[in-house]
């Protein structure tokens, strides 16, 4: 099974504790339907905006074992307040830049 490592926005962490997250991880469903099942080996914020804390955050999943960097769908789609992050591209580029390429990235949860 392989190891995953969440990014969600710290401007939603209040209104959404991510049990469709853990959900579709454990499920092997939505966003990942092309990994199967996977173990969370870290849940996380941004940092907030503009999200440059995901870059260390991501890095530091992935030196506990994470083989993908998932970005919650709030970030990405604006889940469940209907409104993306703007920083989102800038923030997944830096998060590859840091990571590697040998790391996968999913751009959203469900």
């Amino acid at each position: 099974m392989k190891k995953v490592g969440i990014i969600r926005c710290l401007q939603t962490e209040d209104i959404c504790p991510g049990s469709m997250d853990f959900k579709v991880t454990a499920n092997g469903t939505l966003g990942f339907e092309s990994t199967g099942p996977v173990e969370i080996v870290g849940f996380v914020s941004c940092g907030g905006c503009p999200g440059k804390r995901a870059v260390a955050r991501a890095k530091m999943m992935v030196d506990r074992g994470a083989e993908i960097i998932a970005f919650a769908s709030c970030i990405s789609k604006g889940n469940p307040i209907g409104y993306a992050c703007p920083f989102f591209e800038e923030i997944k580029s830096a998060v590859i830049r840091k990571v590697g390429p040998e790391i996968e990235i999913l751009d959203y949860t469900h």
